[in-house]
Parts: structure tokens; C-alpha cells; sequence
């Protein structure tokens, strides 16, 4: 992730986190904000491959315990 990526979801993850949205996947193209993905943020698919670790499974249970 660059800066401002993570300065593009410092700015959305309160409005995000307000409306019960806790994992989403965002896109940034040039430094822009094109995509806010959240029915299918499938980034941690690709990290969970190219890394072969288990991420997701970890995402889902974190997801699972701020329901609760």
C-alpha cells in the first residue's frame, strides 16, 4: 500500500465503519479513489495465493466477532 492509499481509507473508514461496513476492498488508480468494493473484496484472495498464507479465514473471524 502506498500513503495515499492508506490516507484515501483513513478518510473513508469512518463513514464505512457507520453505516456497519468493516471489510471492504477499495480500489486507487493515480492516486485516485475509483471503487468502493463491498460484496466482493477479493484482494485477500489474491494475497491469500501469491502468499499462501490464510488471511482470509482470519478476515472472516474478525469480521465475525465485531457482530456480536
Amino acid at each position: 500500500m502506498t500513503e495515499r492509499d492508506r490516507e484515501i481509507a483513513q478518510l473513508l473508514a469512518p463513514k464505512l465503519r457507520a453505516d456497519g461496513l468493516y471489510f471492504v476492498g477499495i480500489d486507487v488508480i493515480g492516486g485516485y479513489l475509483t471503487e468502493v468494493n463491498v460484496t466482493s473484496p477479493t484482494g485477500i484472495r489474491e494475497v491469500d495465493r501469491l502468499e499462501g498464507v490464510s488471511v482470509g479465514k482470519r478476515a472472516i473471524a474478525w469480521i465475525e466477532s465485531q457482530r456480536k
